[in-house]
């Protein structure tokens, strides 16, 4: 944005807005609220201006106006996205006026001294619209709130759905498909000032946490705490719980620890209508009912809000190594992982990044003075004891010599382990230090059995050179799931669509090897025709029928992961 964006939707006015006041008289300074951006770092908000009610509240309501005109056509054409456009039917949201009334009715209902809802436009901006996400649907919220706690959540729910006020969650913002954006203008509820420990129990290896504590902060926090304890679900660093339960996230260590749904013991939940649900007791297993966990981890903020999550803690290991390898081939490297997984290898990651990845790094220049090798690589963790970490490191280094391996290295200490994954690590941030004005990197991501992952490599790595495209391959090879990161200039139309068939054919190979769309970034706004040729409509239509019967005006992130009808 925009700033263009923003100041389109202020043009009739002819003046740049700020914050509502709890009032709507009085002055109200933005440095009551605490500002989380995209990266998941908080900021000093400026001053506003001293400005009336109806004035604000006049520019406000342009900043969600073309979300919330959409909402007003049961059916007719959607804001345009970059990719899976179709026709859909939605509910009548709240007019205008009415979200100006849901907005004093919080207020009311809530009170105290701090305002916990902001019109700021940056703050609009910030969780509307996102530069590591290509889906960025137009329109933008008509207000943050911020609320403090569950019972502040409900309060926001049971208003929105009284006047029918679409309701975002946001957490992290650091999501790659549109799975905050507004597209119907409503409220985004920012769970910033609900970061967190709520309970910690020790023996019992489990965590209460608030949504918005990031994994990185908790686990900074229970090394503190000096608990021998961690949280082994590791996306990126600015990922949040909150975000993080959504998706059904995962990360590079997922191919020993699973993903976020196998370490969620239970959820508090705030339903559209404001209800508070727990979906379970505090146990490591239960056969109680259905399995509301599984429900709502991977709903990506559709089915409910959640305040609240106990979860799994795993014990530290002894000992750690790292080991680094390359081969002549994508193909070779494939065949050494698939290998070290057949043999039954306990490693805790094993990540994969092509050529171009490997020179993208060398010259991003994060990992200076290192030079890598610019050849595909594999890059291993090892977890253990130090005996069962020195024989494994031994049986993945046959392995890969026998696949053409070359170069290998292992971590002698904790300066090499991280030198030796700095590579990986730095890797996305190398990819968007390279973009040069007008240019975006489109990330996405598929999963197919990993059998097959080589197989889908070198052809979407093939149809990628063949159109041209400046595009690297990595991917967490351990469970067949990979990324493909492609530069290209988005104003360009004859670029995009080449961006546009390329990620489409991957997603269509993908299924056609019986993998998913997606294995960690989600649907989101910009994978919904991708979840239909996977699942088929018949599928979709029970995941209608849930979200139905919990959110029957549609108010709960509405334009993610399927449309009301197709």
């Amino acid at each position: 944005m925009s700033a263009t964006r923003l100041a389109r939707a202020a043009k009739p006015f002819g003046r740049s807005l700020t914050c509502l006041n709890s009032t709507g008289k009085q002055r109200f300074s933005t440095s009551a609220i605490r500002r989380t951006s995209t990266s998941g770092s908080s900021e000093q908000p400026r001053q506003a201006s001293v400005w009336s009610y109806s004035g604000v509240m006049a520019v406000a309501a342009t900043a969600g106006l073309f979300g919330w005109g959409m909402s007003e056509f049961r059916h007719g054409s959607l804001p345009k996205t970059m990719l899976f456009d179709s026709l859909y039917a939605y509910p009548r949201y709240a007019s205008m006026h009415e979200m100006e009334q849901a907005l004093r009715e919080i207020r009311q209902e809530i009170g105290g001294a701090e305002d916990i809802i902001s019109t700021d436009p940056d703050d609009l901006h910030a969780h509307g619209y996102s530069e590591w996400s290509t889906s960025n649907p137009e329109g933008l919220p008509v207000a943050v709130a911020y609320p403090r706690s569950t019972e502040q959540v409900s309060t926001i729910a049971r208003i929105c759905h009284k006047y029918r006020v679409p309701i975002i969650p946001y957490s992290g913002g650091s999501s790659l498909e549109g799975n905050f954006s507004a597209p119907f203008g409503g409220i985004s509820v920012d769970f910033a000032y609900m970061d967190r420990i709520v309970q910690f129990n020790k023996n019992d290896m489990d965590v209460v946490v608030q949504p918005s504590i990031g994994w990185q902060d908790l686990n900074e926090q229970l090394a503190k705490m000096e608990s021998g304890l961690f949280f082994p679900i590791d996306p990126g660093p600015s990922a949040k719980i909150g975000g993080m339960i959504g998706t059904n996230c995962s990360g590079t260590n997922a191919v020993k620890y699973g993903t976020m749904k196998d370490w969620v013991i239970n959820l508090t939940v705030v339903l559209a209508d404001g209800t508070v649900i727990k979906t379970r007791r505090r146990p490591r297993k239960s056969s109680a009912g259905y399995n509301l966990n599984g429900l709502f981890v991977g709903s990506e903020g559709t089915l409910g809000l959640v305040t609240e999550a106990t979860l799994k803690l795993a014990v530290i290991p002894e000992e750690f190594s790292v080991a680094v390898v390359t081969f002549p081939s994508i193909r070779d490297a494939a065949s050494a992982a698939a290998e070290v997984m057949q043999t039954g290898i306990p490693v805790a990651a094993m990540e994969i990044m092509d050529e171009v990845q490997m020179k993208v790094v060398n010259m991003g220049g994060a990992t200076a003075p290192r030079v890598w090798k610019e050849m595909p690589t594999l890059f291993f963790k090892f977890s253990g004891t130090k005996a069962g970490v020195r024989e494994n490191i031994g049986l993945v280094q046959k392995i890969t010599k026998a696949n053409k391996g070359s170069n290998f290295e292992f971590a002698k200490d904790a300066r090499e382990q991280k030198l030796l994954w700095s590579a990986r690590k730095e890797s996305l941030w190398s990819m968007l230090a390279l973009r040069k004005e007008g240019e975006e990197v489109w990330s996405t991501d598929v999963a197919v059995p990993f059998s097959r992952l080589a197989d889908i490599i070198e052809v979407s790595k093939k149809e990628m050179d063949e159109l041209g495209l400046f595009a690297s391959i990595l991917g967490h090879i351990g469970d067949g799931n990979f990324h493909e990161s492609i530069i290209y200039n988005r104003r360009d139309k004859a670029e995009v669509k080449k961006v546009e068939a390329c990620v489409k054919n991957m997603v269509k190979r993908a299924l056609e090897m019986e993998g998913t769309c997606t294995g960690e970034h989600s649907i989101g706004w910009g994978k919904k025709e991708s979840l239909l040729w996977e699942v088929g409509e018949d599928t979709l239509g029970v995941m209608r029928a849930i979200k139905m019967a919990l959110d029957p005006n549609w108010i709960m992130n509405p334009g993610k992961i399927f449309d009301r009808q197709s």
